[in-house]
């Protein structure tokens, strides 16, 4: 499930994009980039429920 919600915040989450990018850019494999944003969802998500604010982009 988790690895569903990484490709599309790969694709649509901008901080995930830019890691996503930039450890593809430094000759990473995909994989591990994607375990990296996989990484980067669970603190994102447990930063907001942490903080009981609404999520906001900027």
């Amino acid at each position: 499930m988790l690895y569903m919600c990484a490709m599309a915040a790969k694709v649509h989450n901008k901080a995930c994009r830019e890691l996503y990018e930039r450890m593809v850019a430094a000759v990473k494999a995909k994989k591990v980039a994607l375990v990296a944003v996989m990484n980067k969802l669970i603190k994102q998500v447990f930063g907001i429920v942490r903080s009981g604010e609404v999520y906001n982009v900027n």
